[in-house]
């Protein structure tokens, strides 16, 4: 069932309005017009701030590890961006939405949002299925009967690793990726030229 705009909270929206903006790159060309030129790039500081230092560093780090690309908001915005181009975005979806779920203290709580995210990602032909095995999804159909901070956990790390050997390797081969790369290491032997030592 489709959500309107509406049903999310406004801070959601700005934050996924920030993202939009600073990710552009990753979406078609068709999504933003015809006369694209450079809206919708990473806008790298002129200034070379700090911030904008932080941002090629954390750019750079994405390559590192699938766990530093995880820990990043926007290298997780970046992958998301990424992963929509190939229609396999529920398997983040279902792990940040689980990432989340761990979060929760109240059982009741527990309880419905276990339930949602079983129903959108888990079940056979959920809205947003992920690719799992029959054993997996009927273990997590078993553990929503004591629903724990832990139900999903297998299910969790089954699409974690398929997002980390097949589409993490495709993202940082991406001309979109690499092309952050390039600015990211222009941006940062810029401002390294620009800024003085201090002793």
């Amino acid at each position: 069932m489709c959500r309107t705009l509406a049903a999310f909270p406004t801070t959601c929206l700005e934050r996924a309005k920030e993202f939009k903006t600073r990710l552009g790159i990753f979406l078609h060309k068709s999504e933003l017009g015809s006369d694209t030129g450079s809206v919708g790039k990473f806008e790298w500081s002129s200034k070379h701030s700090k911030e904008g230092r932080n941002f090629s560093e954390d750019v750079l780090g994405w390559k590192e590890s699938f766990d530093l690309l995880l820990s990043s908001k926007n290298g997780v915005a970046a992958f998301h961006a990424f992963l929509k181009t190939e229609f396999s975005e529920e398997n983040l979806e279902f792990w940040l939405a689980c990432e989340e779920f761990k979060k929760l203290r109240s059982a009741t709580k527990l309880a419905s949002r276990a339930h949602k995210i079983f129903e959108e990602f888990i079940r056979s032909e959920a809205p947003k299925e992920v690719n799992i095995d029959h054993e997996t999804r009927e273990l997590t159909r078993m553990n929503l009967q004591t629903a724990t901070a832990t139900c999903f956990d297998v299910a969790q790390g089954k699409t974690r690793t398929l997002m980390e050997k097949d589409s993490y390797p495709r993202f940082l081969k991406s001309p979109a990726y690499r092309d952050l790369v390039a600015q990211a290491s222009a941006s940062l032997a810029s401002s390294s030229h620009a800024e003085p030592l201090h002793t």
